[in-house]
């Protein structure tokens, strides 16, 4: 998984972060504090972000939308939440689990080119992108 978790951080995250949260991800005694940073949206690369409309952050709006741009049935599971964190999920479970709940997570759907992110707040998530639809 340290790939998968290392291209989405190189892919959607601020240059200047990446090298410091891959680091810090792969550290399993620090690996909560990496977790934590992503609750903070100004982290991410503001050339992928894809922004959701208000209505369509429902887990299933969401999930319709990442499918149109190419997700498959599963991602990989980056998030403070540890009862997800560091798995493999379908993209309709992960989505309900994290959609909401305040937590800072990110959903590789196609690594170096899909992701979600969920922050704190509804204005917090977006699609990170890196291939036009």
């Amino acid at each position: 998984m340290m790939n998968e978790e290392a291209t989405l951080i190189s892919t959607f995250v601020n240059p200047t972060k990446r090298k410091h949260l891959i680091e810090t991800l792969a550290n399993p005694k620090r690996r909560h504090r990496a977790t934590a940073a992503l609750a903070h949206r100004d982290d991410l690369d503001p050339s992928a972000i894809v922004p959701l409309e208000s209505a369509a952050q429902t887990p299933e709006a969401i999930e319709g939308a990442l499918r149109g741009r190419g997700a498959g049935e599963h991602c990989h599971v980056i998030s403070e939440n540890r009862a997800i964190d560091g798995k493999h999920l379908t993209l309709k479970s992960a989505l309900e689990k994290v959609v909401g709940q305040g937590m800072g997570t990110l959903l590789s759907c196609i690594p170096g080119e899909l992701a979600y992110y969920e922050g704190k707040g509804p204005s917090d998530r977006c699609i990170l992108a890196r291939r036009a639809i």
